[in-house]
């Protein structure tokens, strides 16, 4: 038998599912973003060797395409993630995050059939994200306007309520005066 090769630098391992995708997605400075170490992986290629050819290609990679993270954010992820993920044990340089534009630019500068055939599921993952977010907003505004419509509901309702409340409630004590005529010495009782 032979050496088991990795997974990142094997180009026949099957292809990934959409959701394991979506899963590397992150959120970094308000952009939905796929970390080099995740997209090398999916690429089937070595980190170092995504950012030699993203550095050899600098001007296909502008700052909506890619953008290294700083010191603060790599420690946030850790915190966010509670452990240090074993790529960046052995960094020597920060990682770098790429947006879906980004990750199409990668896979054609690797140009490798493996980068070229995932960046094809790279694209459907972060489209399947984008429609996620899209329904989660549309079900959030609906909820909040059903909650506006009961509470204005519940307004009218407890204001039938008191008002039938009033109806039902027996009359306070009154000035009782008689009916009738009373001559004037006589005094009320």
């Amino acid at each position: 038998m032979g050496s088991k090769s990795s997974k990142r630098t094997d180009p026949h391992s099957p292809i990934i599912p959409i959701e394991k995708i979506e899963r590397t997605i992150l959120l970094i400075r308000g952009e939905k973003v796929i970390l080099d170490s995740d997209l090398a992986d999916l690429y089937g290629v070595e980190t170092k060797r995504l950012n030699q050819q993203v550095s050899r290609n600098r001007d296909r990679f502008p700052a909506d395409f890619s953008f290294c993270l700083t010191n603060k954010e790599v420690t946030i992820l850790k915190l966010h993630f509670a452990t240090s993920r074993l790529e960046w044990g052995g960094r020597r340089k920060l990682p770098y995050a790429f947006t879906e534009h980004g990750a199409i630019m990668a896979a054609s500068v690797l140009n490798t059939p493996r980068a070229v055939e995932m960046s094809v599921f790279v694209v459907r993952a972060f489209v399947r994200l984008r429609a996620f977010l899209a329904t989660h907003k549309e079900l959030a505004e609906k909820l909040a306007e059903l909650e506006r419509k009961l509470a204005s509901h519940d307004e009218q309702i407890v204001a039938i309520i008191d008002a039938i409340k009033r109806l039902m409630a027996p009359p306070g004590p009154a000035d009782k005066r008689r009916i009738g005529f009373e001559s004037e010495g006589k005094s009320q009782r």
